[in-house]
Formats: structure tokens, sequence, C-alpha cells
């Protein structure tokens, strides 16, 4: 584990001349767990979650604020 600047790069020195491709499969494996999920892939989550949100939101309606 590197606690340097320089042992970090003689860190990685040790990773590249083990396996030239080290850091691309991290990166690979990285890609491979990440899913787009949540208001992304389902928009009718983002409706409904929108909605619920206007429906307790505290601030007053427009035409409140314009008499006040």
């Amino acid at each position: 584990m590197a606690g340097t600047k320089a042992g970090g790069l003689k860190a990685a020195a040790k990773n590249k001349a083990k396996d030239p491709n080290f850091y691309a499969k991290i990166g690979a494996k990285g890609g491979r767990n990440g899913t787009t999920g949540g208001f992304a892939a389902n928009p009718e989550l983002a409706r409904m979650a929108g909605a619920k949100g206007g429906r307790i939101s505290r601030r007053r309606k427009a035409s409140e604020n314009a008499a006040s």
C-alpha cells in the first residue's frame, strides 16, 4: 500500500509489470457492476415520486403568495 506519491508510483509500476492489463481489468469490473437504475430506468417511478413530493411540499400555492 502506498503511503507517499513515490510509493504509489512504485506500486503502480509493479502492478503493470505483473499484468499489463491490471488497471483495464479493474475498470472493466466496475463497468460490469454498474447498472443505471432508479429514475433513469423507470420514468413512471420518477413521475410518482415527483407527485408525492408535490403533495407534501411545504411551499404555499402561488395564489396564496400573491395575496400576501
